[in-house]
């Protein structure tokens, strides 16, 4: 009897405040390149004390947004930087998908030693910065 091939497992990271069409596209880009799509959300209190940001929307808000996205499998707390390289071998990772926009980065570079890690080009024209800019809230 032959077994099933255990799924190609991607994460992502991110804070998914003001869900929209560039972060749509990111995750189904990211759902492609694997079986099942893990999604670490920042929570309120890692934005608040290492990212500097406050979210417009809290973080049940915002994962429940992620949760009904078809290409998204499964939801869980980003709490701290440095908790990544226990995800990737918590969830059995074959590659952490990020935004091209984190490139190079010391927060992402070193997690290659455990897994493929594959940048992201972003969606022209988009971005919850240029988002809040337009609705005159800057954080």
């Amino acid at each position: 009897m032959k077994q099933n091939p255990k799924p190609k497992i991607v994460i992502t990271y991110g804070t998914f405040d003001i869900l929209h069409y560039g972060h749509i596209r990111l995750l189904e880009r990211a759902k492609a390149l694997g079986d099942r799509l893990y999604v670490g959300l920042s929570t309120d209190e890692f934005c608040a004390q290492e990212k500097n940001k406050r979210p417009f929307y809290g973080y049940d808000f915002r994962k429940e947004m992620l949760e009904a996205l078809r290409c998204v499998d499964q939801v869980f707390p980003e709490e701290t930087w440095q908790q990544k390289a226990n995800d990737v071998k918590k969830y059995h990772t074959d590659i952490v998908v990020m935004g091209s926009d984190w490139a190079g980065s010391d927060r992402f570079e070193y997690l290659k030693n455990i897994c493929k890690v594959k940048y992201l080009s972003r969606t022209p024209d988009i971005s919850t910065t240029e988002i809040k800019k337009r609705l005159g809230k800057n954080k």
